[in-house]
């Protein structure tokens, strides 16, 4: 039974460990910080046992301040195209001609709901538009959002977006890569290179120069969000008090602050190498030195080779030392293009020797080689400590002249556009949905009325757990263990438990009944009874005095003699008291033989066991010798008192 709670406790265990497997894959990280998200778009009714949800989209509209919105519903009203040209290439290729539609999702689209599309493959594109009104950096957070879809994967290529910066000159119809932008931000693969960008640029306050600042790469797996095909929601926190969050869906990848999780930091070094130090000639940068008073010793051989022939070695028997171990092929012809003034002599290719594959080997047999245990190669010097050690040089520290400390890098430059100056190599990058505003709650209704949506849709659509399990298992191979382990554990548990099993002899023994000693239930209760009398009277008896022992002895005899008397009565009449007594004891024997003995009628072979039993009992108890005979006699006296 401990055997069988020992399994027990091992499924238990296994299924636990699968469990949380499973539900390790489902989050993104340990690290990842879940938002509060606003519940209405989840209160939606949704008919699981159907192929497809059924949903009334309408238009989002903001629920209070933004700078920006664009849902793509009513086309391209408001973006302009960029005719330029990229600088420092050829015409043919540096032109922004790639297209641009307004379309509908390719799967789990809602109708009426549509997205910005880039349609073009190794083509650049760009397209921008104005801000409702110009974002300016003072004392409330800039939240930017968008929706993001990978309809075909991603091969290389972004979906990022830049806020492009405030300016008199800013003109969108020469929106170009080179065009100054305030902060970019979005997804970006290319390779195995999945990327999240958060980059903005900083104005050295006293060069006036700007500087591009990258975030540090999140510590989440970025790769399901571009090749899962579904529409993800990309949001960016910055807040007055120069901290910043990343979320994708709604859930917090990454987040820092801009004063010390910024690559470069914002603020320089106070101190620089000096760049006219150099290392002095005698810098001496080795920790250790050959010894200078180590001698090679006299027995050192430094000509001794490293192999030498092995000596003890013989010519295996049977090696053809006449035979070649390559032939000319016999069967090779020279081509009929063989020119011998151009080419030379032709000669047929050479084959290994067919006699040689029976033999130990062919040619000239040549001793092996061996280890030389008198080598020792070439003497070197001990290493010992170099007492004129300096330490590794570098130069010395002097105040940094460009130095300067920007306490607030949120205090950007103003942002007056929104621009998507991209290349992919792969089409249908599908967008929708932007927001521009200062307050969450904002950005939050505004998903639940457009992502939150698609998000059920896409959900109600996906395949059922099967389907999931085995794609997550391709993907996965050793998911199958876990599968296999899950199935077979409650069958094996089921069998282990509940399958009827074959019931142990001594089980059987205890439980069937001997036919030639078949009691009835209560005969057999009342001569249990009587047995554990016995016993008690045994111990009794145990705890008595030497005298009291000597007088049992003595009555044990006289019962002895009693019980011989019975024997002989059986043969002839007795008379007196003596016969009397022997008459009632065997009367009584003969009840508890009855009842000991007493079998279903019909039964021979219970009438001759008893039978064999009776004689036995009567033949110890002739001996008067045993354990047996004294019991068997102390069982009829307690019973006759």
């Amino acid at each position: 039974m401990q055997f069988q709670w020992d399994w027990l406790c091992l499924g238990v265990l296994i299924i636990s460990s699968v469990t949380a497997g499973m539900a390790d894959e489902d989050n993104l990280d340990a690290d990842v910080e879940v938002e509060n998200f606003d519940k209405q778009s989840q209160e939606a009714d949704v008919d699981r046992d159907k192929s497809s949800l059924e949903v009334v989209y309408q238009t989002p509209r903001p629920t209070g301040e933004v700078y920006f919105t664009e849902t793509f519903d009513e086309g391209l009203s408001g973006w302009v195209l960029s005719v330029t040209l990229k600088e420092d290439m050829d015409d043919n290729v540096a032109k922004y001609d790639g297209r641009w539609e307004v379309e509908e999702l390719k799967e789990n689209a809602m109708p009426g709901d549509k997205g910005l599309v880039l349609k073009s493959v190794a083509k650049y594109h760009a397209i921008s538009a104005m801000l409702t009104k110009a974002f300016v950096f003072d004392d409330k957070p800039l939240i930017v959002q968008y929706e993001v879809n990978f309809q075909k994967g991603i091969d290389c290529g972004g979906a990022y977006i830049k806020l492009l910066s405030s300016s008199n000159d800013l003109n969108l119809e020469y929106f170009f890569d080179k065009t100054p932008y305030t902060i970019m931000f979005g997804p970006d693969k290319c390779g195995e290179d999945y990327k999240l960008h958060f980059i903005f640029r900083h104005k050295n306050p006293k060069t006036g120069e700007y500087d591009e600042k990258h975030a540090e790469r999140p510590d989440v797996d970025l790769k399901k969000f571009y090749l899962d095909k579904k529409t993800h929601l990309y949001t960016l926190v910055l807040k007055p008090d120069d901290t910043f969050e990343i979320l994708i869906d709604q859930t917090v990848v990454s987040k820092g602050s801009l004063l010390e999780n910024m690559i470069p930091p914002v603020n320089p070094s106070k101190e620089i190498e000096d760049p006219t130090d150099k290392k002095p000639d005698d810098w001496d940068e080795r920790p250790k030195i050959p010894d200078p008073n180590a001698v090679k010793p006299d027995d050192w051989d430094e000509d001794e080779p490293a192999k030498i022939e092995d000596p003890d070695a013989v010519k295996p028997e049977g090696w053809l030392d006449d035979e070649p171990q390559y032939v000319p092929d016999p069967n090779a012809k020279k081509p009929k293009d063989w020119d011998e003034e151009m080419d030379g002599e032709w000669e047929a290719p050479q084959i290994p020797n067919a006699k040689c594959e029976t033999a130990p080997g062919c040619g000239e047999w040549v001793r092996p080689m061996k280890s030389n245990p008198k080598y020792k190669g070439k003497w070197r010097a001990p290493m010992i400590d170099n007492p004129n050690y300096q330490g590794i040089w570098s130069p010395r520290k002097i105040p940094n002249p460009d130095y300067f400390e920007d306490l607030h890098p949120f205090k950007m430059t103003a942002v007056s556009a929104v621009g998507l100056e991209l290349w992919s190599m792969t089409s249908d990058i599908y967008f929708d949905n932007f927001i521009i505003c200062s307050e969450k709650e904002v950005a939050d209704r505004w998903a639940a009325d457009s992502w939150g949506l698609k998000k059920l849709v896409a959900s109600a659509n996906e395949p059922g757990m099967f389907s999931q399990l085995v794609t997550a298992a391709e993907e996965h191979p050793w998911l199958w263990v876990l599968y296999i382990l899950t199935l077979a554990l409650p069958v094996g548990l089921t069998v282990l438990f509940c399958w009827p099993g074959k019931k142990s002899d001594e089980y059987i023994a205890f439980k069937k009944p001997d036919v030639s000693q078949q009691i009835a239930k209560g005969k057999l209760k009342e001569q249990t009874e009587e047995f554990e009398d016995d016993e008690l009277e045994e111990e009794k008896e145990n705890e008595d005095t030497d005298e009291d022992e000597r007088r049992e002895m003595e009555e044990t005899n006289r019962e002895l003699v009693k019980d011989n008397a019975e024997k002989m009565g059986r043969e002839a009449s007795v008379s007196g008291e003596g016969g009397e007594d022997i008459y009632d004891d065997e009367e009584e024997n003969g009840v508890l033989d009855e009842e000991e003995n007493e079998v279903p009628d019909g039964s021979q072979e219970g009438d001759r066991s008893n039978k064999s039993d009776s004689e036995d009992e009567k033949k110890e108890a002739d001996e008067g010798t045993g354990d047996g005979a004294l019991r068997s006699v102390r069982r009829r006296r307690l019973r006759k008192d």
